[in-house]
């Protein structure tokens, strides 16, 4: 199944979306059963769908949004990788207003759909 640029973009979008329900359980069905996690906002890496949605818990109460910044799409076979910056606007009071962070998504054709096999996300070290 060849992706275009666009169809790439499309997988940030779902995946942003599913951060808007403030539902972990929707963020986590993104990803693939074995897929790492290498969270923004936590030392530990996470390996599994309980690790990930664990995390997604505590980032939720967080309400972000995601946007991009800068975008670099390398489309192979069934592998797909995605990396730049994001910039993560928060609406719960209690936290940081924005947070600029680099980002590489790369994603597994399984079973016909897009899944997420690894995600990376750190701050910007500004």
């Amino acid at each position: 199944m060849f992706m275009q640029d666009r169809e790439v973009l499309s997988l940030f979008d779902d995946w942003n979306k599913a951060l808007k329900t403030l539902d972990s359980s929707k963020v986590v069905k993104l990803y693939a059963d074995n897929a790492v996690l290498l969270p923004t906002l936590s030392n530990s890496v996470r390996h599994n769908h309980s690790e990930i949605q664990s995390y997604f818990e505590s980032f939720l109460m967080k309400q972000p949004q995601g946007s991009i910044d800068e975008s670099n799409i390398r489309i192979f076979s069934e592998v797909v990788i995605h990396s730049g910056i994001y910039t993560f606007e928060f609406k719960n009071p209690d936290s940081e207003r924005h947070v600029k962070c680099r980002f590489t998504f790369v994603y597994g054709l399984i079973d016909g759909a897009w899944k997420i096999l690894e995600h990376h996300s750190s701050a910007m070290p500004e």
